[in-house]
């Protein structure tokens, strides 16, 4: 049986786990066999904190909506409703931004819903 040398190979994969471990503290980014275990972790958790970014934000969305809209005496839920009911669609991200930069707009909006 013929036998296999992977050093090129083997080198090339360790060097780009190496890279990835850039930045991390002491034997983490230094030794192959830690940086490896602590890379697949850390590849884990960003993987996770993309899909928990956006529910973070829509979050924030709605907290911003749901204080700008009771200052006129409708809550977020029941806003949302009368949205609906009068055909206006716009997301959330759009109507926090309305909310929070341009609050005249935004009280229009929930007069205009509320009548």
């Amino acid at each position: 049986m013929v036998r296999v040398k992977r050093g090129n190979v083997a080198r090339k994969r360790r060097t780009k786990i190496l890279n990835l471990a850039k930045g991390f503290k002491g034997a983490h980014s230094r030794l192959f066999r830690v940086s490896n275990g602590q890379v697949m972790k850390a590849l884990i958790y960003s993987y996770i904190g993309r899909k928990r970014r956006k529910r973070d934000f829509k979050k924030l969305w709605i907290c911003r909506i749901n204080s700008a809209s009771r200052l006129s005496g409708v809550s977020y839920s029941k806003f949302r409703h009368l949205l609906k009911k009068s055909s206006i669609s716009l997301n959330a991200k759009m109507l926090a931004q309305l909310a929070l930069l341009d609050r005249e707009a935004f009280l229009k909006l929930v007069n205009e819903v509320n009548n």
